[in-house]
This record gives C-alpha cells, structure tokens and sequence, in this order.
C-alpha cells in the first residue's frame, strides 16, 4: 500500500485536532521535506534520533549495457541521496 504526503498530513490532523489547521499542516511537511531535500543537496549529513540519517553517496561511473541492444552505456559517477534507519526504527518495522 502506498501513503501520499496528503496522507501524512490527514493523519497529523487527527491527531492535533482543531488547534492546527490542515493548511498550517500541509505547510510544514512541505517546508520540512524541502529542508531535508536542500540539506543533501548541499551535501550534509541530517541525523534525527529514533528515526534514521539521511546522507548522499558518492556513486562510481560505470559501464552498463542496455539489455534491449547490448549495446554499452557510460554512466557517470554521481551522487545519490540514501537513508539509514535507526535501530528504534528497524525494531518497529520488525515488530509488524
């Protein structure tokens, strides 16, 4: 099953209640998701306790080979956003 961002923000609802709008909710999971987003683009480490660490991998370049053609393909070294999950969090992935 997939979860959409308007899903997270509906669930936050429910359990704020009243005192936060859904707009002022939408809002934040925005700003938050851009916040992480620019911090890997400039290249730093974002650690939150509990849930994980999300950093960017350097990727060598490679050489591929389309399966269609067989033909070679360069692929350039890049880098590549990955997330860490915490031990809290894999023990409550594990648990379900």
């Amino acid at each position: 099953m997939s979860v959409r961002k308007a899903d997270i923000v509906e669930e936050i609802e429910k359990r704020v209640g009243p005192r936060v709008t859904k707009k002022d909710i939408a809002l934040i999971v925005n700003l938050f998701l851009k916040e992480i987003s620019q911090l890997l683009a400039e290249g730093k480490r974002i650690e939150i306790r509990g849930f994980g660490v999300f950093k960017t991998k350097q990727r060598n370049a490679k050489i591929a080979r389309n399966p269609r053609t067989g033909k070679e393909i360069h692929i350039p070294a890049r880098l590549v956003p990955v997330f860490k999950p915490s031990k809290l969090l894999k023990q409550l992935v594990m648990q379900k």
